[in-house]
């Protein structure tokens, strides 16, 4: 039997464990990047493994998150991030030169390659054939030491694309339609690979839309395959030597097909407030906007921002919309400019932002008041935007800017016109990134910390036996923007963990933080899904630092359960579904041999001392992982073993 592309790529990288689906397995990892939210911590955390340079073949840290710099902490971080790189071999890419994700594929990506990032997103690495995974920062930094990074062989999910989409529908539609199947937790323990006479017709910026919001899927990762359209981008931007072909098998078997025809995609939308809230464009048209924003990692090629402006050319946008441009890079905010895009966007009243995250992540161009704005970012959770009451939906750019023409949702398809292809003005653009420093000038570099830059605290190992509060119980689908929220006012704190944790599940429960300092150990308890959205590992380090031991719930999103293994926080399910029933906030509960337990078998005994009821907990730790609580995290694991 053939081999589908993640297997070959897997193999490849083979390092050690099962090519078994649903067993652990370890590969190398070539290629990381981190950017400036999660990095800080990232490079504290290789800094406390007293290793003196990178293992990677490339590693690059990236500033696209925090570049608002209302005082001196985002700066202080970033000055530490680019003297971190030069000493230790480290590529950095200096504030305004564009988005992480963005970036990589137009300067580093490499098909068959593997790429580990501290961001959710790293799978649109997989739009350029690359099998890109996100995950905790503490795995990066780790993987930047040398150690393999170890996840469940995924199932690999196969996607046959037929057809050719039709004028004013994108490829945004496709991951639409695809969430619409599938939802949020479908993807969880999964790779969706694309193939089929439908994946030649899109370009690689498409399937890198595509790769991206996998990530809302909950997917390991997605991927494409390396082919003749592969090699036109690579050969666009100067880097037709590191074109490799790779295809999956022709006799190769997926675990499930998903049959897409392309021809039959419409204009699709996600409603408020989740991304795989999705129906067609038209069943939501007529409702009154209050803002529009094109750009963020999903969405902000030459070709999204040169539909937009082909929408608005000569024409005003509507005047009860504010709209908001976020180029991709600076690559493309040039080349962009050069073909005469920003001009028309710029006429048409469109505000031009800076080339980062920004209004994906609640960093400035917020909505108003419990207004109504339509985006082509990845994710909708609530507050998210940085207003609290506001609906955010999730559309194409084209769709996007329709709707900021005529001032209502509009389906663009009513818009009349033909679609023009601005890849021909692509110049690659690598000046804003510096090199790390010869191995003679590092030893003579001394890093720069600013007042807010404090050391990644330590979690201690497992105990066999002991009591601890349940200090939070939660429902559904609890995503990491719950627990640690993002925006202007938190992010600047993501070096600064005792600080930072003054905000853990403000948004869900205030009190939070004061009750799980005078709990002293604390639980928390959850539902389905627990954990979903971004990377952060400050979703794990920051409960970490209060105090918690271990949190229970239904189920759980793969990036944040590896987060809480990493920092010394037992990840538990409930073996009867009843108990989380019958399990309240402020219930005092008892584990009389946890150790032994976890160690013997996945059953884990434990007694509500607050009801007298007992009960069974699940968990599935391997026995790397038990290994790692048992040392106290992954960072006292690494420093150990490597």
């Amino acid at each position: 039997m053939g081999k589908t592309l993640t297997e070959k790529i897997i193999e490849n990288h083979f390092v050690s464990g099962s090519l078994k689906s649903g067993e652990e397995v370890s590969v190398k990892i070539d290629q990381t990047l981190t950017q400036d939210a999660t990095g800080t911590m990232v490079y504290l955390q290789f800094e406390a493994m007293d290793i003196s340079k990178v293992k990677t073949e490339l590693s690059v840290s990236y500033i696209d998150h925090n570049t608002q710099q209302a005082d001196f902490k985002n700066m202080d971080d970033h000055q530490f991030l680019q003297s971190f790189a030069k000493k230790y071999g480290v590529f950095f890419s200096r504030p305004g030169n564009g988005i992480c994700h963005q970036i990589h594929l137009e300067i580093f990506g490499i098909p068959g390659k593997t790429l580990l990032g501290s961001d959710s997103h790293t799978p649109t690495g997989g739009g350029i054939g690359m099998l890109a995974i996100g995950a905790g920062g503490l795995d990066v930094a780790c993987a930047m030491a040398g150690a393999p990074f170890s996840f469940v062989m995924p199932q690999v999910i196969g996607v046959h694309l037929t057809g050719e989409l039709k004028p004013m529908c994108s490829s945004k539609d496709v991951i639409l339609k695809i969430l619409q199947l599938e939802t949020v937790k479908g993807g969880v323990g999964k790779v969706y690979e694309y193939y089929g006479k439908g994946v030649e017709t899109l370009s690689v910026p498409q399937r890198a839309t595509i790769t991206n919001m996998g990530a809302e899927l909950g997917a390991t990762s997605s991927v494409f395959p390396s082919d003749k359209i592969t090699k036109e981008f690579m050969k666009l931007q100067g880097r037709e030597k590191e074109w490799v072909e790779l295809l999956a098998d022709n006799d190769c078997k997926y675990s499930k097909v998903i049959e897409i025809n392309l021809s039959e995609i419409e204009p699709m939308i996600a409603q408020p407030h989740m991304p795989d809230l999705v129906v067609p464009v038209r069943e939501v048209e007529g409702k009154k906007i209050d803002q529009a924003a094109i750009g963020s990692c999903t969405n902000s090629s030459i070709n999204d921002l040169g539909i937009a402006a082909d929408i608005l050319d000569g024409k005003t946008v509507s005047e009860n919309v504010s709209l908001g441009i976020s180029p991709g890079s600076k690559q493309v905010f040039e080349n962009a400019i050069d073909a005469g895009i920003i001009k028309k966007l710029v006429k048409s009243g469109a505000r031009i932002l800076e080339s980062s995250c920004g209004p994906c992540i609640g960093m400035g161009f917020a909505p108003s008041s419990g207004g109504v704005t339509v985006r082509t970012f990845n994710r909708n959770f609530k507050g998210r935007s940085g207003t609290s009451d506001a609906d955010v939906y999730l559309s194409s750019p084209e769709t996007a800017a329709a709707s900021a023409l005529f001032g209502v949702i509009t389906d663009p398809r009513k818009v009349k016109i033909t679609p023009k292809d601005y890849s021909e003005f692509t110049k690659s653009d690598n000046s804003m990134i510096i090199p790390p420093a010869s191995e003679a000038e590092a030893k003579t570099l001394e890093i720069i910390r600013g007042p807010n830059i404090k050391p990644c605290p330590k979690a201690s190992p497992a105990e066999n036996n002991f009591e601890a509060k349940i200090i939070i119980k939660t429902g559904d689908n609890i995503t990491t923007d719950h627990i640690m929220p993002a925006g202007a006012k938190v992010l600047p704190y993501r070096s600064n963990i005792p600080e930072i944790a003054k905000y853990t599940f403000e948004a869900v429960d205030p009190g939070f933080y004061e009750n799980a300092k005078n709990a002293g150990k604390g639980i928390i308890v959850g539902g389905e899904n627990y954990g979903q959205g971004s990377s952060r590992e400050h979703a794990a380090l920051a409960p970490m630092y209060l105090g918690v031991k271990a949190v229970v719930v239904k189920s759980f999103a793969r990036i944040h359960k590896a987060n809480l293994i990493n920092f010394g926080i037992t990840p538990l399910t409930f073996k009867n579904t009843s108990d989380y029933d019958a399990i309240s906030k402020d219930n005092i509960i008892f584990f009389p041999s946890f150790i032994d337990d976890i160690k013997k078998g996945n059953e884990v005994k434990a007694i509500n001392k607050t009801t007298g009821k007992e009960m069974i907990f699940l968990h599935d730790l391997t026995e790397k992982s038990i290994d790692i609580l048992l040392e106290g995290g992954m960072l006292n694991y690494t420093k150990k073993t490597v």
